[in-house]
């Protein structure tokens, strides 16, 4: 599948502002979708139709920074290293499903790990699902660790 065809699958499940910072969609609008990556799409995609099957929220009126982040916002500017999470690079994001616990849903992705299109990281014991699309370079398709 290409790009295009990816993001074109996702959009009746996502609006761009759910997945980038308010301070990049006011600047970028509809074209926000460059900075995130293939793999994000791709994995987000497959994670909403194949695995979960239920609504993902990542941005709200009120969680901005679920998604993609820049260097406005205010988790990245209280950083004072060299900070190269995913958020920032544009392969992770942030979300919860209603209706089930985080667990819940990272044990669906555990149990669904060889529909997942590349290798994720999830983030463990929190109350809501972190998944990125960076490659440690573990021969395991999911990674686990603690923020």
């Amino acid at each position: 599948m290409t790009r295009k065809e990816i993001i074109d699958k996702l959009k009746p499940y996502f609006d761009i502002r759910e997945l980038v910072c308010n301070h990049v969609y006011e600047r970028f609008k509809d074209r926000a979708w460059m900075f995130l990556s293939t793999e994000l799409l791709h994995t987000l995609l497959v994670l909403r139709t194949e695995i979960i099957n239920l609504p993902m929220i990542v941005n709200t009126s009120t969680m901005k920074q679920r998604g993609l982040r820049c260097n406005m916002c205010p988790l990245v500017q209280s950083k004072t290293y060299a900070y190269l999470s995913p958020h920032v690079l544009g392969k992770g994001v942030d979300f919860t499903c209603t209706g089930k616990t985080a667990e819940e849903i990272r044990q669906l992705i555990r149990d669904n790990a060889d529909k997942l299109p590349y290798k994720v990281r999830l983030e463990k014991n929190v109350s809501w699902v972190h998944i990125d699309c960076y490659d440690q370079g573990f021969k395991n398709k999911i990674t686990e660790f603690a923020a």
